[in-house]
């Protein structure tokens, strides 16, 4: 249990990210100097929604060139730093070489941050993204966890280098890092491990991200015949950066936590459209079948394989965000916030439109 000095500068790797964005613009309002780690800090294009949320608040930013698989490549940007917020990590669906897109990048980025933190006498405490990848693969995992229910005692048993090899690379990169931190004493580990992730987006790259996949095609008309029960956890993107905050500054923030504000699935996300967009586009009101999934799912959408539907369509996900309210004190948006929110984001970016 440490206490952080929060005149000192705090390091966000992959700044620039949808996560780290809202993340830095909490840190940035709360007075401190963030030391943003990005690829390529010249190109003012990626970096100038970090810039304007600077110029109108009382912190500093400081952008500072790094590559998640380079060795030595945060040195010069943690220098000085207590707090790492480690954010920066490999996400991609165009996967034809799960080894060498996913799982290297995830464990040795991951291992490249906290070997810097090791050399780096200042740092107290690293925050690192994780995911609820690395608890559970499959709405069905929920069924087989203690009391049907996912807590941050669980880790992910069933995702490999040939199924689901996203939540894979999250469930080896998270355990790296907490090898990692059991080797030495100097510095504490918190990982935050979110659910599906929605919400506005403050880069307007982001806005084309798998996170906004699904919300496309809930109101693009793709959907518009019926939507999966297809059960996930939802959370907003606001309340992950939240909870960003509390793990690298709370003295509570200890070990794991699961980071979803919402035990839902497709459709029920979808039908808290319905009262505000309901007239104007096509958002689905009803469950495609099962059945339906199976047969045609793979041809619609790769995603869905057919051994995913039969663990994740009419399977409830169940997962517990006590830890996180009790030790962080975080209140999680309603969810009908999140998705109104995410989809008038997508309208005004021309990315969805009315129906004709």
């Amino acid at each position: 249990m440490v206490n952080i000095d929060k005149t000192k500068p705090v390091l966000v790797t992959g700044a620039t990210g949808y996560v780290a964005g809202w993340l830095v613009k909490r840190l940035l309002e709360e007075g401190l100097t963030v030391h943003a780690a990005v690829r390529n800090p010249t190109d003012k294009t990626k970096v100038a929604h970090l810039d304007k949320i600077a110029k109108d608040a009382p912190g500093k930013i400081k952008y500072f060139k790094s590559d998640l698989l380079e060795p030595g490549s945060y040195a010069e940007a943690m220098k000085g730093c207590e707090v790492v917020f480690h954010t920066a990590s490999p996400f991609t669906t165009e996967v034809r070489n799960p080894q060498k897109q996913l799982i290297d990048p995830a464990v040795n980025g991951t291992a490249n941050v906290l070997d810097q933190a090791d050399k780096t006498k200042s740092v107290k405490r690293v925050v690192v993204t994780s995911s609820c990848a690395a608890i559970y693969t499959d709405a069905t995992d929920c069924l087989k966890a203690p009391n049907g229910v996912l807590t941050e005692e669980v880790w992910n048993t069933t995702a490999s280098l040939e199924y689901q090899p996203y939540s894979y690379s999250k469930t080896l990169a998270e355990k790296k890092a907490w090898e990692m931190y059991k080797s030495q004493d100097r510095w504490e580990l918190v990982t935050i491990n979110p659910s599906f992730v929605l919400g506005p987006a403050l880069n307007p790259a982001t806005v084309t991200s798998e996170s906004y996949n699904i919300l496309k095609q809930v109101g693009d008309g793709t959907m518009k015949m019926g939507a999966p029960r297809m059960g996930i956890g939802v959370v907003d993107v606001r309340d992950v950066a939240e909870a960003h905050f509390q793990a690298g500054f709370n003295t509570k923030a200890k070990g794991r936590y699961i980071t979803s504000g919402h035990n839902s699935d497709i459709l029920d996300m979808a039908l808290t459209l319905v009262p505000k967009y309901g007239d104007k586009y096509p958002i689905p009101r009803k469950a495609l079948p099962k059945w339906l999934l199976m047969l045609v799912g793979p041809f619609v959408n790769k995603l869905f394989s057919r051994r995913y539907v039969k663990n994740n369509v009419n399977v409830q996900f169940n997962a517990d965000n006590s830890k996180i309210k009790r030790d962080l004190g975080i209140k999680f948006r309603p969810v009908e916030e999140t998705m109104q929110d995410s989809f008038q984001l997508m309208i005004d970016a021309n990315i969805i439109k009315k129906a004709s």
